[in-house]
């Protein structure tokens, strides 16, 4: 494991000392803790991003389903006429 120095600002070091003791952990831990779910939601961000472009490229090449066409496919579900899920251009 490397050894990275960080400079915190004196509440936010009064704040860290206080978690680390109530869970009884250390500051190592708590501040690995943060700094790993800190670059996990980043790496959903962007994830979500990407597909947003994706979505957005999709729109504008025209693959699109109609909300009545989903929602005519929603009503199905359960019934004996279930209908299968629907595909652009329909």
């Amino acid at each position: 494991m490397s050894v990275t120095t960080v400079r915190l600002q004196p509440e936010v070091e009064e704040s860290l000392l206080a978690i680390a003791d109530k869970l009884h952990r250390t500051k190592s831990w708590l501040i690995n803790q943060a700094l790993r779910e800190f670059i996990q939601r980043q790496e959903q961000e962007q994830m979500r991003w990407q597909e947003t472009l994706s979505a957005m490229e999709s729109v504008a090449q025209g693959r699109v389903v109609s909300g009545e066409t989903v929602h005519t496919w929603l009503q199905s579900w359960g019934s004996d006429n279930e209908l299968p899920p629907p595909k652009t251009g329909q």
